[in-house]
């Protein structure tokens, strides 16, 4: 079992695991809509991690749920292992829709900015993902969010963590933790992201 003390990203990430959590596993990366460009975290961590590779969709920019969850579950057919997932935004509703779907697993889901799709600047184009399951994830998470988070209030995504078994940390101020939020590397996530993944069996 692992215990997340979790209040801000900028404060300590706690979490207990054993020797199994720093196995190797292969990391899918999944943008939201419009894709991830070069100055997203995303992007940085991508090159910066031979182990990860992104998910590829028919449309970044004209969401389409079933082609999402059949892009995703191609990813996944192609780890001998469950590989741990690091989503952003709408691939972070993707990856609710697709645990009820799927035969495939997870290891595990960094799930960051968690849009609220009656938000009214809830993308039009993504209206397919409007009423993600709020059903528990069948595989261990952790959600992170903004405190300015113009997709999406701290509440909304600390509800949201809670329906979905997710540990929940508050990134602060930084809107949608994008790459307009000059996060450049974000040490602060990669950190978490390390925390959350040493916990894993």
């Amino acid at each position: 079992m692992v215990c997340y003390v979790v209040r801000r990203l900028s404060h300590a990430v706690c979490g207990r695991g054993n020797s199994k959590g720093n196995a190797m596993k292969e990391v899918i990366i999944m943008p939201g809509i419009g894709g991830s460009g070069e100055e997203h975290w995303q992007s940085r961590w991508q090159k910066a991690e031979p182990r990860a590779r992104r998910f590829a969709p028919s449309s970044w920019d004209l969401p389409m749920l079933d082609d999402w969850i059949e892009a995703l579950d191609r990813e996944m057919a192609k780890s001998a292992e469950p590989p741990l997932i690091v989503a952003h935004s709408l691939a972070c509703l993707l990856v609710a829709y697709w645990a009820q779907r799927t035969s495939h697993s997870a290891a595990g889901a960094f799930l960051v900015a968690v849009p609220d799709p009656a938000s009214p600047v809830f993308p039009v184009e993504a209206a397919g993902f409007g009423h993600p399951p709020t059903l528990a994830l069948p595989f261990p998470s952790m959600v992170v969010a903004s405190s300015s988070d113009p997709y999406g209030t701290l509440a909304y995504s600390y509800a949201l963590a809670a329906r979905w078994g997710s540990a929940f940390i508050d990134a602060g101020a930084h809107g949608h933790l994008n790459g307009s939020s000059g996060l450049g590397d974000w040490p602060e996530g990669r950190a978490a992201l390390a925390a959350f993944e040493a916990g894993l069996g």
